[in-house]
């Protein structure tokens, strides 16, 4: 019997590896994995910091009915702090400056009329500390900024230098390969004969796995046995990852699958009841070195990619996925007993609900179709009509 989708899922899901950790420049790390807990080296703020530009004074004279202010300097943000001597003095002060000792609250520049070295507040209202971030009151020095287990983003990264970090302790990847084959694909600098395509596939998972940090080599081999047994007994032995693209269905010409059971590739399973990608084959080595082998058809590749193995690279970096719905937005229907990943374009309707438009293509060479789309939806086997509102999960490939 064919493998199931859920079955696949499962299999693939079970080979999930420990890859270790590695410490990478904190510049570097983005789209990485946070395999340490990173600490506050001081108190966030780190000092009672200005939030406003304007005049800063003591609350007691504003309180006591001064409503008219001596301007005794201006301190802008990184200056040592200004102090006033008088209950009417104040001092101009900027946004990110630091708050002196003598001043308590600050008023904007907005609610004041300044006239040479006066400054008359306008406002009725004022509050004792106003305008004012103080120390510690993000977090307190010593506490955890961010947690390990997390993707680090922009603004991770923003934390991490300011904690001082320079560099720090990430998830290791898996040293992958992308091996694409065909006599019929020529590179991209080419000019095709017109019995030729350029090669793609490889470049769109390269991109797709760069997003997650993972920056894998590429290979292209031609159709020939030989070839293909040498050169992927040769990954097996450098890379812990190989991911193929073509060369694993039914045609004459189709030598991986028999390339992979000659070198020691057990196979864990072939061809699943999807559409596309029904030729898909996993396998590991006994070293553990695990083959994704998707179609050679760009579409195919494109949701194998999606749909298994970048939710395995998530559970490998202790990720966990959050599964994404949407509604049908116009009727489908689709015959064969197989689970379709049909093609959609999601969109928000005006009751804020995620919706899903059919852009079905022409078949799982259409590769073009996939710029004007951004997810899979997932539609069961066991239906054949698929309603408008229905809901089914998608499986996105725009981020």
């Amino acid at each position: 019997m064919m493998t199931t989708v859920a079955q696949a899922e499962h299999i693939i899901q079970n080979q999930v590896r420990d890859y270790g950790t590695e410490q990478v420049p904190f510049e570097q790390s983005v789209g990485r994995v946070l395999a340490e807990d990173i600490f506050a080296d001081r108190d966030m703020p780190p000092f009672n910091r200005v939030t406003m530009d304007g005049i800063g004074i003591s609350y007691q004279a504003f309180e006591s009915g001064t409503r008219s202010f001596h301007i005794a300097g201006t301190q802008a943000a990184g200056d040592r702090p200004l102090d006033i001597s008088q209950p009417h003095y104040c001092i101009e002060i900027m946004t990110g400056a630091v708050l002196p000792d003598s001043i308590d609250t600050i008023i904007r520049y907005e609610d004041v009329l300044i006239s040479g070295t006066g400054a008359e507040v306008v406002i009725d209202s004022v509050k004792r500390g106003q305008n004012i971030h103080f120390k510690g009151r993000d977090k307190q020095q010593g506490s955890i900024v961010a947690g390990s287990g997390q993707r680090v983003t922009p603004a991770i990264i923003s934390i991490i230098a300011s904690v001082g970090k320079t560099s720090v302790l990430v998830k290791k990847l898996p040293k992958a390969i992308i091996i694409s084959s065909g006599d019929e694909l020529v590179g991209v600098d080419e000019t095709p004969a017109p019995y030729q395509i350029r090669r793609s596939n490889g470049y769109a998972i390269r991109a797709a796995l760069q997003q997650q940090g993972l920056l894998a080599d590429i290979l292209h081999i031609p159709d020939d046995p030989e070839v293909t047994r040498a050169e992927i007994a040769r990954c097996l032995q450098h890379y812990e990852v190989i991911m193929l693209s073509g060369g694993i269905s039914m045609g004459k010409f189709d030598y991986i699958p028999q390339a992979l059971e000659q070198v020691g590739v057990a196979r864990l399973f072939h061809k699943v009841q999807q559409r596309p990608g029904k030729p898909f084959w996993f396998g590991a080595d006994d070293n553990g070195v695990l083959v994704f082998a998707f179609p050679g058809n760009p579409v195919a590749t494109f949701m194998c990619l999606y749909r298994y193995f970048l939710p395995w690279l998530n559970t490998v970096m202790g990720l966990t996925d959050q599964p994404l719905y949407a509604a049908l937005a116009e009727d489908f229907t689709f015959e064969p007993a197989l689970q379709y990943f049909l093609q959609v374009k999601l969109s928000f309707n005006k009751d804020a609900k995620l919706t899903a438009t059919p852009l079905a293509g022409n078949g799982s060479g259409d590769f073009a179709n996939l710029a004007d789309t951004d997810a899979f939806m997932e539609l069961p086997l066991e239906q054949n009509e698929f309603k408008a509102g229905e809901v089914y999960r998608v499986w996105r490939f725009d981020r």
